[in-house]
């Protein structure tokens, strides 16, 4: 098998980006999520079973694209790509969805509201402690949006330190958490469009997201702003590299490595992992190292992977 970077480097390969539509959310089922009550594995039943004697499972996403997002009432994304090939696999044929505000994904995930969460969320000590969380399935850059032509010259988190210029994030996202360790003057948003609206509203002089949602922003829905090159965020002089991952309930095991089995054999072989999330703008930046596990990325060790 070609090794994951010398084929990605030697490809050539052009990745498109699908259309941005608006957001809308999705109808829910009672086969997995929500109603069937006990359906985990700790809880009298196996989950997986009960999910391929369905045939459906449901997912919480938060509408931010190119993650999960719908387009004309259809649920797409890159996540959801890879769950539409994992779950296939697996015998489960359809993925449904339940638009969830972000900060109520692992809640309405735990209530049992769906059977686990589409969003590429990152794998975070904090979030470890309440779910359980595949192995990585996409590695993250931040990046800024800022008006065209970059005029305050922005380059990273650091950029805002003592400069009397406000930077926008989203509520829950780890960008949010930079800027609190840093100490940054911030507004928090609710999603990715409203980041957009404070930019150009004049509210904020940066939104900080991950690279591939900014840039499909800025490709598909956007005029009059740009992206910076993405970065690694630092503090406290450790890189914040990081990865997310697809996230299940605590006792859900047996879904838990059926997906993972399945999700090493994609990770393992670049040309079927573009073919997946390709469409969604996902390259070479975005495939997850070898060593970046889900182990790691819990125990907010992250000195391995400096």
């Amino acid at each position: 098998m070609q090794n994951r970077r010398s084929f990605i480097r030697g490809s050539g390969l052009v990745l498109s980006a699908a259309a941005l539509g608006g957001l809308a959310a999705c109808s829910r089922t009672s086969t997995g999520g929500g109603d069937t009550g006990g359906g985990s594995d700790g809880g009298g039943g196996d989950l997986l079973s009960q999910l391929q004697d369905a045939g459906t499972i449901t997912v919480g996403f938060a509408g931010e694209a190119p993650y999960s997002f719908e387009d004309g009432g259809e649920l797409m994304g890159a996540t959801v790509a890879m769950h539409r090939e994992i779950f296939g696999e697996l015998g489960i044929d359809t993925v449904e969805g339940r638009l969830t505000d972000w900060n109520s994904l692992i809640p309405g995930l735990n209530s049992r509201q769906f059977d686990a969460v589409s969003a590429g969320m990152s794998i975070l000590p904090e979030r470890c402690a309440e779910a359980a969380f595949s192995e990585p399935e996409f590695q993250y850059t931040t990046a800024l949006m800022v008006p065209e032509g970059n005029p305050e010259g922005l380059v990273d988190m650091q950029s805002f330190v003592d400069s009397g210029l406000k930077v926008a994030t989203m509520s829950g996202a780890v960008e949010s958490g930079y800027a609190e360790t840093l100490g940054l003057d911030s507004i928090e948003v609710g999603g990715p469009q409203d980041g957009v609206d404070a930019l150009k509203a004049g509210n904020a002089d940066a939104f900080a997201l991950t690279a591939i949602s900014l840039n499909w922003l800025a490709d598909n829905t956007v005029d009059g702003v740009e992206v910076t090159d993405s970065f690694v965020a630092e503090l406290d002089g450790v890189k914040q590299v990081g990865a997310g991952g697809t996230v299940f309930r605590q006792e859900d095991t047996s879904v838990l490595d059926a997906y993972n089995e399945k999700l090493a054999e994609i990770i393992a072989d670049p040309e079927r992992y573009l073919s997946i999330v390709g469409d969604f703008g996902f390259t070479e930046e975005e495939l997850p190292p070898e060593d970046m596990t889900a182990e790691i990325l819990c125990s907010g060790d992250l000195s391995s992977l400096q």
